[in-house]
């Protein structure tokens, strides 16, 4: 019995911890960056610097000292700290809910879930480990940079998908291959078989 060959099928994605964790670091950390940067416009808009947040969170490290008119000593100490603490809520967050909730929902949780860092942090944790944060904020533009962090975090399955040809997330199943053409049943003439011509 002949068995058609198969062309390799597309992988699926992968459901360990593992891969979830790293995801959510991907998505955590492009939500950070992205919530930055709408941090750093509203900033500008209010005539401040861009880099006010960066400098807010550097005064975990410099105190008071940090806090300057543009990028300075501290700036990037302050990134860090945003990219990282950030970055690993992303993953704490992939870890905790992979498999649990269809993806149509991880969009809303993980929006929910960056509104209720920003209560907890900016309205608690902050006023104890980092004062000047918890005071000099910008309550609204960081409330809603939290909101964007959560947008792009809840887009942390698409990182779990293996490299495709197709659309993004669309099935790649491969079909099965032709089989090879078969010889034809009916004999080709040669040309000692032909009856002769006219002369």
């Amino acid at each position: 019995m002949d068995e058609t060959p198969l062309a390799p099928r597309a992988s699926k994605p992968s459901g360990g911890l593992l891969a979830a964790w790293l995801a959510g670091l991907q998505g955590g950390m492009l939500g950070a960056l992205w919530m930055l940067v709408w941090m750093g416009a509203s900033s500008a808009w209010q005539q401040r610097s861009v880099w006010t947040a960066e400098n807010l969170f550097a005064t975990a490290f410099y105190g008071g000292s940090a806090i300057g008119p543009g990028f300075g000593r501290g700036t990037v100490s302050g990134l860090a700290l945003y990219l990282l603490l950030y970055s690993l809520l992303g993953a704490a967050f992939a870890a905790v809910v992979r498999g649990r909730l269809p993806r149509g929902k991880i969009l809303l949780a993980a929006v929910l879930y960056g509104a209720a860092w920003y209560f907890a942090s900016f309205h608690w944790l902050w006023k104890t480990a980092m004062p000047l944060v918890f005071l000099l904020h910008a309550e609204q533009p960081t409330f809603l940079g939290h909101l964007i962090y959560g947008t792009f975090l809840g887009r942390y399955p698409i990182y779990l998908e293996p490299a495709r040809t197709g659309a993004p997330g669309e099935a790649t199943e491969a079909l099965p291959a032709a089989p090879p053409a078969e010889p034809s049943a009916t004999p080709v003439p040669t040309q000692s078989s032909l009856p002769p011509g006219p002369a």
